[in-house]
């Protein structure tokens, strides 16, 4: 199967983990993309498949809402039970390095309210250690210059990405260079870097399911 077909594989996969009736948190990506599409075919069968939905950035937003689905500010909710969303890494532990769609600090936002976080993704994203894929960095854009100073310390090369201003108003760098063993730790660290918002190391947001698309269907991975 090709990439976009694993894609919709694990968004199909991924409603089963909707309670029917619930207000379901949704991420951003072309997997969640998947997800959303396979969501509004449902509610094509069942108009109460869902009572809403928590979305983690305007695109996911206007994408749901294209789809007749109500979408409620996360300030209204207290609690979630799953949060969907995919990842541009994740390890055998459950941690993931997330924001290539420059979304991170909403979609962390969100998946604290939620119960469970069933990520979804395809084979080509399950890692050994986080680090390959460039660490996308909310920061302030007046403490850019200095973040990306800071990761150089770290061993790693920060770069801002071009055109590109979060839903926020802020700037995403991207670090190269890291291998990142210790997630948690590393979450934690990194945002205690005066200007920084959020980082894309999900550990204490960690998944608890992964569907991950394989080339024989849905592997299921818990953590």
């Amino acid at each position: 199967m090709t990439q976009d077909e694993l894609k919709a594989l694990v968004g199909r996969a991924a409603l089963d983990y909707v309670p029917s009736g619930s207000i379901v948190g949704v991420g951003t990506g072309s997997t969640v993309d998947k997800f959303i599409d396979a969501l509004g075919e449902a509610l094509k069968a069942d108009p109460k498949r869902v009572a809403g939905a928590v979305s983690s950035s305007v695109r996911s937003t206007e994408r749901l809402q294209g789809l007749g689905i109500t979408v409620l500010p996360a300030e209204s909710v207290t609690e979630l039970g799953v949060y969907i969303d995919g990842a541009d890494e994740i390890d055998h532990a459950g941690h993931m390095i997330k924001g290539g769609g420059a979304a991170l600090t909403r979609e962390k936002i969100v998946a604290d309210l939620a119960q469970q976080f069933v990520c979804i993704a395809d084979e080509s994203k399950l890692v050994e250690a986080l680090g390959k894929f460039p660490l996308p960095v909310e920061v302030i854009p007046m403490a850019a210059a200095q973040v990306i100073r800071a990761f150089a310390k770290l061993g790693g090369s920060g770069k801002v990405r071009e055109g590109v201003t979060t839903d926020n108003g802020n700037l995403i760098v991207d670090v190269t260079g890291l291998r990142i063993l210790a997630p948690a730790q590393f979450e934690s660290d990194v945002n205690q870097i005066p200007g920084v918002v959020t980082v894309g190391v999900f550990a204490r947001n960690k998944a608890s399911v992964c569907l991950l698309g394989t080339s024989a269907g849905v592997k299921t991975l818990s953590f």
